[in-house]
């Protein structure tokens, strides 16, 4: 069965993974003391906190990969430390175990952005992405749910991950085409499950991130999603707003690593389909 027409159970996975196969310290009403950059060298253990998706971080069989697992699992062989992850799939719980000190890295691809920045401080920039508009192909020539121009999403119902960056982008759009866009959260799925509900015709329409649509897409073709919603965007990682040292260092290493050989395979490897 294929992994995105699975997304009923992929909740369940998820919260199963940070149950079972991963130490997972956060608690949102606990607060733990913020460990510098010494104290996580000094223990030996980055704890991360990061998404459950194809580009991101998984599991298949017997194995764990993902983009931003191997990246971060390079940048710690490199500082002698051991990653602790934590798959969450609420935005609100990632940045929050960040503030509170349950995690010292959230290695996901967030969006750069000033609204953000009053809850994170960002790396460099690790990849440039877009947001996208993810419809069905039209079935017929005269489809009227097929969206061809940004007008026509007025009065339209768009799907988000709850908490999404993706939410001011649309009120912006609203605001640009001068009509009302209707914006429904989604607490409980990621950007993958909003991508198997269209495909299935449970929703008409989400926003998700182009790279995350891009290494869906070949497993669901019935899918549309060559309508950009944004411009091109920074998407890097995140760190608490008192813990510089540790920015530093992750910077300092993506400087130089971006410029490797393994850097350009690891973003090949997930990036060309």
């Amino acid at each position: 069965m294929n992994k995105y027409l699975k997304y009923g159970i992929m909740g369940v996975i998820s919260v199963a993974l940070s149950g079972i196969l991963f130490t997972s310290r956060y608690k949102k009403e606990v607060t733990h003391p913020l460990r510098s950059y010494e104290d996580i060298l000094h223990s030996g253990v980055l704890r991360a906190v990061t998404e459950y998706n194809s580009i991101s971080f998984y599991v298949t069989e017997d194995t764990i990969d993902g983009l931003h697992y191997s990246l971060l699992q390079a940048f710690a062989k490199d500082k002698g430390l051991k990653v602790e992850f934590t798959p969450e799939m609420n935005q609100e719980k990632r940045i929050e175990g960040i503030r509170n000190g349950s995690f010292d890295i959230l290695a996901n691809n967030e969006l750069i952005s000033s609204d953000r920045e009053d809850s994170l401080l960002f790396t460099h920039p690790i990849l440039l992405s877009r947001q996208i508009l993810v419809q069905r192909k039209p079935t017929e020539h005269n489809d009227s749910t097929h969206i061809r121009s940004l007008l026509e999403l007025a009065h339209k119902t768009i799907h988000v991950v709850k908490d999404s960056p993706s939410i001011l982008r649309i009120q912006n759009l609203s605001n640009e085409i001068g009509d009302t866009i209707y914006i429904q959260e989604i607490e409980k799925y990621g950007q993958e499950q909003l991508l198997a509900m269209v495909a299935n015709g449970d929703i008409d329409y989400a926003i998700c991130d182009e790279s995350i649509a891009l290494a869906g897409i070949n497993s669901l073709p019935q899918l549309d999603i060559e309508t950009a919603i944004s411009f091109t965007q920074f998407y890097s990682w995140g760190v608490n707003h008192h813990n510089t040292a540790l920015l530093d260092s992750i910077n300092a290493w993506l400087d130089a690593y971006k410029q490797t050989p393994a850097f350009e395979e690891l973003m090949t490897k997930y990036y060309t389909n």
